[in-house]
């Protein structure tokens, strides 16, 4: 895919760019090297003051930035505003936390000391998504850049002016040159990128044959990887939910980001008692979205954000339908030019269907029925995919169950699943390993040093 700019609304063509070259590549990376000796050195005072200078230029550019993600991958203007935000959150939930959760740790021993150390290990090369162009970024490189490394972005082909003005940004913020760098190289390019030695780990959030690929190189190399890989997330309904509320949050979760998104709500399964009922008020409230321009204030869906996920979504609605699924609505393009898909509903989807067994990026929900908790926990499990969950029910005997019994990296009861700077994220199975965002995804990309003192001065004794 060439590196360029792409309006899905209209499929213009605004801006293109050429990639790095050898010579330009290994300036860059001789430059993290450098970037990073300095940035380890500092306090966590020094790097949170940049951080939260970082989230102040945020701020100021939020709507620049914004209309930036519209333009590059269709999001609606609202949507884009409020990722810019969200990113200054995360800069500021780790300048104030930083330090807390990175100071040593005591461990009882014998000795006459001991304990854990967190210590920094260098660039980590972040190979990211265009579907959140900014905060994919914001919540590997906030963390990362606070416990003293340094950063490199290969951002997708389709928003490369996003992965510039997130740089720009990081400089704004007093951030050195070399200590956050964006990369303009092509998919071919990475693998050298990976495999380098000045390179000490890499995260990535993307498709499986993307992930597997990062780790396969990495592992070549002994590197660390934390992977992101998407997901087929169940929205589970029981018979004591309130109706109103799971079909209102339960049409947002499935429409986020234009249903671009690896935590939306992909497959709704519903307690049979109330599946009709569920069905009829769904189907209604899809039908009642604005699909248009993303950058007007009214516009619920915009354009997806090439026209190949247009194409890929359309055949695995048709796919299914010729399976035996039953289309309630929607499940076709819509307008003349842009990328514009119609919301869409499925029921009566046979377990062999694609909208069962794939994840479906773009605007389809996909509907199927149960009988009771343990077929619903059953159902939910029956994927490659385990990233999130969200589940309604009155019954806390009943949310414990599904808590307990649901494969995921995380389960949300009566809420939609989101990621927050305070918890971590990330999947099981398929869905990929390691955490971001919390506690445990800033000692991700950290050296968990061990360090025992005995007596100082006092003869040693033998030991293992």
């Amino acid at each position: 895919m060439a590196i360029a700019t792409i309006d899905p609304t209209t499929g213009e063509t605004v801006r293109t760019f050429e990639a790095l070259d050898e010579p330009e590549i290994e300036k860059k990376l001789q430059r993290s090297v450098e970037a990073f000796r300095r940035n380890r050195r500092r306090s966590f005072a020094e790097r949170a003051s940049r951080m939260r200078k970082t989230a102040e230029a945020l701020d100021r550019r939020q709507n620049e930035f914004g209309r930036l993600m519209t333009l590059e991958m269709g999001k609606t203007l609202k949507a884009a505003v409020a990722e810019v935000k969200k990113c200054a959150l995360a800069c500021r939930y780790y300048a104030d936390h930083a330090q807390e959760f990175l100071a040593d740790e005591a461990v009882p021993t014998e000795a006459e000391q001991s304990f854990i150390r967190y210590e920094p290990i260098g660039p980590v090369l972040a190979v990211m998504p265009w579907n959140f162009p900014f905060w994919q970024v914001f919540r590997f490189a906030a963390p990362a850049l606070m416990a003293g490394n340094v950063g490199l972005l290969k951002h997708a082909s389709n928003v490369p002016q996003c992965a510039l003005a997130i740089e720009q940004a990081f400089v704004e913020g007093g951030f050195d040159a070399g200590e956050f760098q964006t990369l303009l190289i092509t998919s071919e390019q990475v693998q050298r990128v990976v495999e380098d030695d000045r390179v000490r780990a890499a995260t990535l959030t993307g498709s499986e044959p993307a992930g597997a690929s990062v780790a396969s190189g990495a592992a070549k190399r002994i590197k660390k990887v934390v992977l992101e890989l998407g997901g087929s997330d169940p929205f589970i309904v029981m018979q004591s939910a309130n109706l109103a509320e799971a079909v209102k949050i339960g049409v947002q979760a499935r429409i986020v980001n234009n249903g671009q998104s690896c935590i939306a709500a992909k497959r709704f399964i519903i307690h049979r008692d109330i599946a009709d009922e569920f069905e009829k008020r769904f189907v209604e409230a899809m039908n009642k979205l604005k699909i248009g321009d993303p950058l007007e204030e009214t516009t619920d869906i915009g354009p997806l954000a090439t026209p190949q996920i247009v194409t890929d979504i359309d055949k695995q609605v048709q796919r299914s339908v010729a399976a035996g699924a039953r289309l309630l609505t929607g499940g076709k393009r819509i307008g003349q030019r842009g990328n514009f898909y119609a919301p869409t509903v499925l029921s009566n989807i046979p377990s062999h269907a694609p909208a069962a067994r794939e994840e479906t990026f773009g605007p389809v929900a996909s509907m199927f029925r149960v009988k009771d908790a343990a077929e619903a926990i059953a159902v939910a499990n029956n994927t490659n995919f385990g990233l999130g969950a969200s589940v309604w029910t009155s019954d806390r005997e009943e949310a414990n169950r599904f808590i307990d019994g649901i494969e995921s990296g995380q389960v949300f009861v009566n809420a939609m699943v989101a990621s927050d700077p305070r918890v971590p994220f990330g999947g099981v199975k398929h869905s990929g390993f390691g955490r971001e965002l919390g506690v445990y995804g800033i000692r991700e990309f950290v050296n968990i040093k061990t360090v025992w003192i005995g007596r100082i001065g006092a003869g040693g004794t033998e030991t293992e």
